[in-house]
């Protein structure tokens, strides 16, 4: 009987869900590091903000992101399965409930919605970490919000890092263009802003 793990690799190889499973990754975790940065950014140029508002602030985000991506992606994927399953049966003239491909069927949306949910959740609370030290009176750097901004761009950096490694292409590279995407992003807020 293989392990729990295995089981679900075998169930995302059967689905061929691998690639869907890492895109959902990125796209949410990319979403969760430009409303934090989009956030933080609004507070810099409005002239700053109490570290308590920040983080609630922030916080209302994230799970509002963590929520939109669990739902969202299970609702549609759920979707996706289902036909297929059916599609599947129809060929194979069979009820498939009860078979590996009936698992896969009812567990690969729970995943990926976990995975959907929790990308951008995750990213969001780990840029907020500034606001929780400001309020226990830790400050290893003055500013939270600039501190936050900075987490962001770190985040945005590391996502990119990971795209590139999964093209086999310049992690470095990749990590710059997903940098760049955060710098125009800051530009325009501040142009907006200002």
């Amino acid at each position: 009987m293989a392990n729990p793990i295995q089981q679900l690799l075998f169930l995302l190889h059967i689905t061929r869900s691998h690639g869907i499973v890492r895109r959902y990754f990125v796209v949410n975790g990319f979403d969760g590091a430009l409303t934090m940065l989009g956030l933080n950014m609004g507070f810099y140029v409005g002239g700053g903000v109490e570290a308590s508002v920040a983080l609630s602030a922030c916080l209302g985000a994230a799970i509002a992101l963590g929520m939109s991506g669990l739902t969202s992606a299970y609702i549609s994927e759920s979707a996706e399965r289902q036909l297929w399953l059916r599609e599947l049966e129809e060929a194979m003239v069979r009820d498939l409930t009860s078979s590996a491909h009936g698992r896969a069927a009812r567990i690969v949306p729970l995943l990926v919605a976990l995975v959907n949910g929790a990308a951008p959740f995750l990213i969001s609370l780990a840029i907020t970490v500034p606001f929780w030290l400001a309020l226990a009176d830790i400050r290893p750097w003055p500013d939270p919000v600039v501190a936050a901004i900075g987490l962001a761009f770190i985040a945005m950096f590391g996502l990119g890092v990971f795209l590139g490694r999964v093209s086999d292409s310049s992690w470095l590279w990749s990590g710059i263009k997903a940098v760049l995407i955060a710098v125009v992003t800051v530009a325009i807020i501040w142009l907006v802003g200002d």
